[in-house]
C-alpha cells in the first residue's frame, strides 16, 4: 500500500481529482486529494510559493504518511517539486502530471510575463480562465462547464515567489507524464533528467487535464509509477 497526495494545478482544488481517486482506493491504496491554501473552499487565506509547499509537507505530516507518492499537476509540479526534498524518507515516489518543475531561485511565472502583467490587472490573483481555454484538451463541454464553474482565482504571489531547492531534482525518484500527442517532446529540462536515466518518462495522448478527459487511464499511470 503507497498514499497517494493529489495536488491540483492553478485555480483548482481537491475536487479535480474526483474521478481519479475511487480507481487508487479500488486498488487498496491510500488517497488524499489536497487543496492548497488560498483556493476553493481555502478562499481567502493568505499565501505565497512556501505556503504552497508547507501545505503538501503538512498534509503529510499531519496524517503521518508513509510510502507517499507526491502527484503534481501543471503549477503544482513547482510546490510539490520543493515538497518532495522536504519529506524525506516518507517519500517513495514524485510524478509530475504535464507540469512545470521548480528551478532554485525561479519563480513559476518566470516564463510568461503575461502572467505577471494579469496580476497586476486583477489585483493581484491570476482569475479563471475562460471556456475557450479549455477547447482541444479532450474535454466535454460539461466538462468544460463545470472546470469553469468551479475554477477560483489563483493568489498571484504563489506564482511569483521564486523556488527554494537545497539539492538537484536528478536525486529525486521521479515519473514525467507529458500530455500531448506522440510527436511532441518535454521541455529541455525534464529530457535531460529523462535522458540521464534519472526519470521515467510517461506519455498520455490526451489534453492537459487529464483528471478529467481521461481519469481511468491516468490513475494505471500513477499506479504503475507507484510500481503496481
Amino acid at each position: 500500500m503507497v498514499n497517494f497526495i493529489l495536488v491540483p494545478g492553478a485555480r483548482l482544488g481537491s475536487w479535480a481529482w474526483d474521478d481519479v481517486v475511487p480507481h487508487l482506493r479500488a486498488a487498496g491504496h491510500g488517497v488524499h486529494p489536497l487543496t492548497l491554501s488560498g483556493l476553493a473552499e481555502k478562499q481567502g487565506l493568505p499565501a505565497g510559493q512556501q505556503t504552497h509547499v508547507q501545505d503538501i509537507v503538512a498534509e503529510v505530516e499531519r496524517l503521518d504518511l508513509r510510502e507517499v507518492v507526491l502527484v503534481g499537476h501543471s503549477y503544482a509540479g513547482i510546490p510539490a517539486g520543493q515538497a518532495a526534498e522536504r519529506i524525506g524518507d516518507r517519500l517513495a515516489h514524485t510524478v509530475f502530471l504535464d507540469s512545470s518543475i521548480p528551478v532554485d531561485g525561479e519563480s513559476f511565472a518566470g516564463p510568461w510575463p503575461d502572467i505577471e502583467a494579469s496580476l497586476v490587472r486583477n489585483d493581484g490573483v491570476w482569475s479563471p480562465a475562460p471556456a475557450s481555454h479549455y477547447a482541444g484538451h479532450g474535454l466535454t463541454e460539461e466538462q468544460i462547464a463545470r472546470i469553469v464553474a468551479t475554477s477560483t482565482p489563483h493568489p498571484g504571489r504563489t506564482l511569483t515567489e521564486p523556488a527554494v531547492l537545497s539539492g538537484p531534482l536528478s536525486a529525486l525518484a521521479a515519473t514525467y507524464v507529458l500530455c500531448a500527442p506522440a510527436r511532441e517532446e518535454p521541455d529541455d529540462d525534464v529530457a535531460q533528467l529523462v535522458a540521464e536515466g534519472h526519470w521515467r518518462l510517461v506519455r498520455m495522448d490526451t489534453g492537459h487535464w487529464p483528471m478529467f478527459s481521461r481519469p481511468r487511464e491516468l490513475a494505471q499511470v500513477l499506479l504503475d509509477a507507484a510500481g503496481e
